[in-house]
């Protein structure tokens, strides 16, 4: 195996007493891991980070060795991680893409989703302009892995209009007349991820609820560790944090 290209960083683990184990998003070849020598060294620390652009060169002699992998910096997004909540954003997209996708299978739509959520948290001034990218991600994501929502018509009554909320259990939409009865058993449906309007605070942590819910289900339930916390649960706890500091700037 050969990879040169271009790649985001998306996970690091420290392996021995020097190197890493990298996981890097890639355009054509989907997560890529490999072994980094030296990768904590005061040099590479600051390049061996979530969230940013490389270019990697990785060889493995057979499909069954962990490849070896060189890593060159394109673009830092370093500073990131002086703002908490860009910091939070950033790196709940990166381990949430590190967990969940299997590795050297193409997802060419999710790398592209990613790098544009990370670019919107860069250069937006505040959370409004880059968690409509972070919950379009989690949505392509559940999509890309086979988990995909039905949000275009009603599942009771086959309707198009005033879609409001979602099954929990289908992640189907249901129209307001049809879920008159159970809302309180539904989730909410933001207008905004029918591309009916520009989603103030509010909407943008109903979305969040709502990926949220299908994240932890269906792509992070049972990841991790045999006993104790798993690693799914610990993700989900980071993103509950995340939620926890966009409801305060409602209130």
């Amino acid at each position: 195996m050969h990879i040169q290209c271009p790649a985001i960083i998306c996970g690091i683990r420290h392996h021995g007493e020097h190197g890493v184990i990298l996981r890097a998003m890639t355009p054509d070849d989907g997560l890529v891991a490999g072994y980094v020598q030296a990768g904590r060294s005061t040099a590479m620390r600051p390049v061996l980070q979530p969230g940013n652009q490389v270019v990697i060169d990785c060889h493995a002699r057979s499909e069954t060795q962990l490849p070896s992998m060189r890593v060159e910096l394109h673009h830092s997004r370093g500073p990131l991680f002086a703002e908490p909540l860009a910091a939070a954003g950033l790196q709940w997209l990166t381990a949430l893409t590190a967990r969940a996708l299997p590795e050297q299978q193409p997802f060419p739509s999710l790398y592209q989703a990613l790098d544009a959520a990370l670019a919107a948290i860069e250069a937006a001034p505040s959370a409004r302009g880059w968690v409509v990218a972070l919950v379009r991600y989690e949505l392509l994501t559940l999509i890309e892995l086979g988990f995909g929502l039905d949000l275009e018509r009603c599942a009771v009554t086959d309707a198009v209009d005033d879609l409001i909320y979602v099954s929990p259990k289908t992640g189907r939409a249901v129209s307001r007349v049809a879920g008159e009865g159970y809302r309180d058993r539904l989730l909410p449906l933001p207008a905004f991820l029918r591309g009916e309007e520009v989603p103030d605070l509010s909407a943008l942590l109903e979305g969040l609820k709502l990926t949220g819910h299908f994240i932890a289900r269906d792509v992070l339930h049972g990841t991790g560790h045999a006993s104790g916390q798993s690693s799914g649960q610990s993700l989900m706890a980071a993103r509950a944090r995340l939620v926890e500091r966009l409801n305060k700037m409602v209130a």
